[in-house]
């Protein structure tokens, strides 16, 4: 397990949002940035050559890709936004995209979509939440131009089939673009066997490095397609956060254990699904380390906080994250957890002791609740259509009741 400073005993459960940093990856990062505070960024960048050289050797390993074809940006979202911002598309052109893509990357291809007149089409599901294999084979022809596949999303743990996809579009004339951002460093990735052209990750989620900073694949085919923009970024990721990505990826490599983590993920499924009242949001048939579950009572934002509480961290997650998905299926916040190598089996008992406490304490206020509601007071009423009648032969003066008729 990597030592990570803490202060007190704590479930770590959003690897997906932000790794824990290693102690020596944290020291790297503030050595770094304590050099650039004497010597200036210049001095700073000089003393980084080196370690590009081993950043970008590590990355190639990662990604199984050659090491020049690999640039590092702030983030997947930037690197995605640069490049695929500057392709050369016209009205005939035609993107597809999935309804599992983030906000970030619609954001992206819609814009695309403006500036270029091209068409925007969403790749439909098959009734068990996997992408519709067999739909983009019949489809599939010259006319689409670009294809957009998120690997894992952030707002359910489903694993896309991108080698499956990469097999359909090899034989035609689109380039292929992949997000990996919530899928390097949980599960293996490999850019070659997947056949695209762009690959995006970000280098502060399951490879616990420092935030800000990113990195994209570059095929040939997509540097062809840009030129002559090239794939040059925006903005350079900070050069400490480079060193400090270097010795993560060193970290990564070292301890990195895909079957321990899929272990983890059956357990903290099983967890949930033995807990009273929650709703898994799992599409497909293969899933990942992260895990997105909603209750009948109690909101996210109250489960997270309670589970907060009992010394637990998980993430709520908004429909707006992924807007074709969650929101068609009426989900508007969801809680996420996602677990890693790092996490141990106790981590997940944790979690499932701390779960059934928070819903056990939601059920007795609310049952709580419920005997305190005033009962409504009980009005006699008389009996509607009830009059004194006379009744003849009776005694003088006398009557009864009698219906009315």
């Amino acid at each position: 397990m990597n030592v990570t400073p803490q202060e007190d005993r704590r479930v770590y459960l959003n690897t997906a949002g932000l790794g824990r940093m290693p102690a020596a990856t944290r020291a790297v990062l503030t050595e770094w940035a304590r050099h650039e505070d004497r010597h200036g960024p210049y001095e700073l960048e000089e003393h980084l050559d080196d370690i590009h050289d081993e950043l970008h050797a590590r990355l190639a390993a990662l990604l199984g890709s050659p090491p020049g074809d690999n640039v590092l940006y702030t983030g997947a979202a930037d690197a995605y936004a640069t490049l695929l911002s500057r392709l050369p598309l016209g009205p005939a052109d035609c993107i597809w995209t999935t309804p599992y893509e983030s906000v970030a990357n619609l954001t992206t291809l819609l814009a695309l979509r403006d500036r270029t007149r091209c068409r925007l089409d969403v790749v439909p599901l098959r009734p068990d939440g996997d992408l519709d294999l067999e739909w983009m084979a019949k489809h599939i022809s010259d006319d689409v131009a670009l294809v957009s596949v998120i690997h894992v999303p952030a707002g359910c743990g489903i694993v896309n089939p991108v080698e499956d996809v990469g097999r359909i579009l090899a034989r035609y004339r689109c380039l292929y673009a992949v997000d990996a951002s919530y899928a390097v460093g949980q599960v293996p990735v490999d850019a070659a066997r997947i056949g695209c052209q762009l690959l995006t990750a970000d280098g502060w989620r399951f490879l616990n490095g420092p935030q800000n900073i990113g990195f994209a694949y570059t095929a040939p085919q997509l540097r062809a397609a840009l030129a002559p923009n090239g794939v040059t970024p925006q903005a350079l990721p900070h050069g400490a956060a480079v060193a400090a990505l270097n010795t993560a990826l060193a970290e990564h490599t070292a301890r990195a254990d895909y079957a321990t983590a899929t272990d983890l993920a059956v357990g903290l499924r099983a967890a949930v699904e033995a807990s009273p009242g929650t709703e898994l949001i799992a599409p497909g048939r293969i899933q990942s380390g992260i895990l997105t579950f909603r209750h009948t009572e109690l909101s996210a934002a109250q489960l997270r906080r309670q589970l907060a509480a009992r010394g637990v961290t998980v993430w709520k997650t908004v429909a707006e994250e992924s807007p074709f998905y969650l929101p068609e299926r009426g989900v508007t916040t969801a809680l996420r957890a996602s677990v890693h190598h790092d996490n141990s089996p106790e981590d997940i008992e944790e979690f499932a002791d701390a779960l059934r406490a928070v819903l056990a304490a939601g059920a007795a206020q609310r049952e709580k609740a419920a005997r305190q509601l005033p009962v409504p007071r009980q009005t006699a009423k008389r009996p509607a259509g009830r009059h004194l009648t006379v009744v003849p032969g009776g005694p003088a003066g006398g009557g009864r009741l009698e219906p009315s008729a």
